[in-house]
């Protein structure tokens, strides 16, 4: 367990979510990123550093921007809808691309679909990557993409599934760990009762949601950040944590394969 850097004898599992020193209770400084350190806490100016730069929510606008030239490109092409969007058939044919291409792709005929999912996206990422840094926030963002396909398959067999929500809940799922872990409010962040409100728009009759993808992104999202934070505490290395994510992902990949056969 590490140590305070400020207190050595004090072991603490929170880290700065500035420099990622490690600070006990006496040291955090609550802030709207997460808890900081003394030393970050009194800087007053931002100073654009390779770290700094580093932590820019970039991955989160690359995806967003991903998704919707894939939006744009189906309204011109009646066939990209079928050729990206997942079915049990199309995996048991081989088209095992579909299980991530489904998470960019969304009906074309419905704007507000993409705009709810972006808005989402927009929002958590800016939350969470600076604190995961480009590497692990896309490490849990396909292994929740995935998970969420496999619990189409699973739940859903019948189904065609589109859209980023499997991912994006579970972003939900890491915020909730990266929340906890730091000792910040759930309900002051505002996770729970959004999440909350989602959770019950999913299971309304008539809602023709795909919430197998729902629950199992949100798992995927929950167990990656989890071994994710962990192994960022015990280790200085990305290696451990995005080999994690690979292996996460590894798995709901066979298991939609076995499912959809």
């Amino acid at each position: 367990m590490p140590t305070c850097y400020r207190h050595p004898r004090v072991e603490t599992g929170v880290s700065c979510s500035n420099c990622g020193n490690p600070i006990c209770p006496d040291c955090m400084t609550p802030t709207t990123v997460g808890m900081r350190c003394p030393d970050c806490a009194r800087q007053r100016t931002p100073v654009r550093t390779m770290r700094s730069m580093a932590v820019e929510p970039i991955a989160t606008y690359v995806l967003i921007a991903v998704n919707v030239a894939v939006y744009l490109g189906a309204r011109t092409s009646a066939r990209a809808y079928f050729d990206l969007s997942l079915t049990s058939g199309g995996i048991a044919q081989g088209d095992w691309w579909k299980l991530v291409t489904n998470g960019f792709m969304h009906d074309p005929n419905n704007i507000f679909h993409l705009l709810l999912n972006m808005y989402a996206l927009f929002w958590l990422g800016r939350m969470i990557e600076p604190a995961l840094g480009h590497a692990r926030y896309l490490g849990i963002y396909f292994a929740s993409l995935l998970c969420g396909s496999l619990g189409v398959l699973l739940l859903q067999p019948d189904a065609r599934a589109v859209g980023a929500s499997g991912a994006i809940f579970g972003l939900f799922g890491a915020a909730l760990v990266m929340a906890r872990n730091r000792n910040i409010s759930l309900m002051q962040t505002g996770l729970i009762p959004v999440l909350a409100l989602n959770l019950v728009i999913t299971f309304l009759p008539g809602s023709h949601i795909a919430y197998g993808a729902h629950l199992f992104g949100l798992i995927g999202g929950i167990v990656a950040a989890f071994a994710v934070e962990q192994l960022a505490q015990r280790r200085a290395s990305l290696v451990p944590a995005i080999a994690f994510c690979v292996v996460l992902s590894a798995a709901a990949v066979a298991g939609s394969v076995l499912s959809a056969g």
